[in-house]
């Protein structure tokens, strides 16, 4: 898969134990920034990176910040982007079965890096359900 990635200065320091995870996986990574733990502001590397998944330019797209509210309010902006925060493995695993979330969110200052690569390992790797779940994501798209 293509996957972009982002954070703002918060998120920095997990983004790229991020990316080292993607690489070891075989995915293809597009780095939006940010480029350093600086202070930035998480809409200007957020939604560039979540429009890339929009466009069809990227499959998924994971975005970091401190609690991952942010990125999260940034990212669900974006016309078929559907971001979930995740801070555990069953909302990951729901964010992609139920969901079919395409965006997955994490806060540095929430969780671990080990708890962030048991995340991402179960949001890359969990199948959409589809059936009933499908009703419900068309809902969604017809109040964007």
């Amino acid at each position: 898969m293509k996957i972009a990635v982002a954070s703002d200065h918060a998120g920095y320091k997990m983004k790229e134990f991020i990316k080292g995870m993607l690489v070891e996986m075989g995915h293809e990574i597009e780095d939006f920034g940010s480029e350093s733990e600086q202070s930035t502001d998480y809409p200007d590397h957020g939604r560039p990176a979540a429009e890339a998944v929009s466009r069809g330019d990227a499959d998924r797209v994971v975005l970091v910040c401190g609690t991952g509210i942010g990125m999260s309010m940034v990212a669900n902006k974006v016309r078929g982007v559907r971001a979930a925060l995740a801070g555990d493995p069953f909302s990951a695993r729901m964010a992609r079965a139920h969901n079919d979330a395409n965006a997955l969110v994490l806060g540095s200052r929430v969780i671990g890096e080990g708890m962030a690569a048991e995340i991402l390992h179960i949001f890359l790797n969990t199948d959409f359900e589809g059936g009933r779940h499908l009703r419900r994501l068309d809902k969604i798209e017809k109040r964007i």
